[in-house]
């Protein structure tokens, strides 16, 4: 699938060719350097083509047994540099871009595509509490620039289901889920995706148990993305996405209608936005 210019991608097929160029010049087998780096000759194959990433790990090995003084390091660094996301989500976040339907369930947090500035700078403070501020701020910048997506003249199909939890969890405060309830709808409302709600009074469902992304793809299979605390994994085994998909579908028919799920987060938004009133009455 052909992509746009990326420089973290540029630096990660750059690392990949140099280490099929180091091992040839060696007169290296792929299983041969993976016995060396302690993997398989396929795994090998797929650092060479760039469907994994650079690991610091392999790069010192790679510097150690290939003489090369540090050349693989240096070319992990830039990797690292220009990487704008997490490195366990930095190739589904570039599967996103080139997927003609994302599907996704979200347990806990509004998904990144359809999060507000503000909604996303709460939750990488409350990540980081020590990180600097303009680390946030760039965090939360690729945050959004990535969520312009859904604004593409091309833009996939996207369908989110959320927990009910997603909505009541008051990620930084009652007016910053106002506004990214508000936000929510009015994505709705444009026709840039279709989101519902899974109630409380469903009970336990198939996804109970974490979040998923299924991405479509014109040209290629489909993809499916989980994630958990600090880790990531993509999975394109067609039995297992088949299985993922199918968790999906249940999840989405246990879920509101799109109608009913919408006027649940409208009736939030505003819940949220008179909150502050609320608490000054009281007083």
């Amino acid at each position: 699938m052909a992509t746009e210019f990326n420089p973290s991608r540029s630096a990660r097929a750059f690392w990949g060719q140099e280490v099929k160029r180091h091992r040839e010049g060696a007169g290296m087998s792929q299983e041969a350097l993976g016995k060396i780096l302690f993997c398989s000759g396929a795994y090998v194959g797929l650092l060479e083509t760039a469907v994994r990433n650079p690991q610091e790990g392999l790069s010192r090995l790679l510097d150690e047994h290939m003489k090369t003084g540090g050349h693989f390091m240096r070319v992990y660094e830039m990797f690292k540099k220009a990487s704008r996301y997490a490195e366990y989500f930095e190739h589904a976040a570039e599967l996103q871009t080139l997927a003609t339907a994302i599907s996704e369930f979200a347990a806990l947090l509004v998904p990144g595509l359809l999060q507000t500035p503000d909604y996303a700078r709460a939750l990488f403070e409350a990540a980081q509490p020590l990180r600097k501020a303009a680390e946030n701020e760039e965090m939360v910048a690729a945050r959004m620039s990535r969520a312009g997506l859904l604004d593409r003249e091309k833009a996939p199909m996207y369908w989110a289901v959320l927990d009910e939890a997603v909505i009541r969890r008051p990620i930084g405060g009652p007016a910053v889920m106002g506004r990214q309830m508000a936000h929510l709808a009015e994505l709705v409302r444009n026709r840039k995706a279709l989101v519902q709600v899974v109630p409380f009074a469903a009970g336990a469902h198939a996804l109970t148990e974490g979040s998923l992304c299924l991405m479509a793809f014109d040209e290629a299979p489909p993809t499916a993305y989980v994630e958990a605390a600090m880790t990531g994994n993509l999975m394109d085994e067609p039995a297992l996405v088949a299985r993922l998909t199918l968790s999906y579908d249940l999840v989405r028919a246990a879920a509101l209608s799109p109608e009913a799920s919408l006027a649940l987060i409208e009736s939030a938004a505003e819940d949220y936005a008179n909150a502050p009133n609320r608490a000054v009455a009281q007083e």
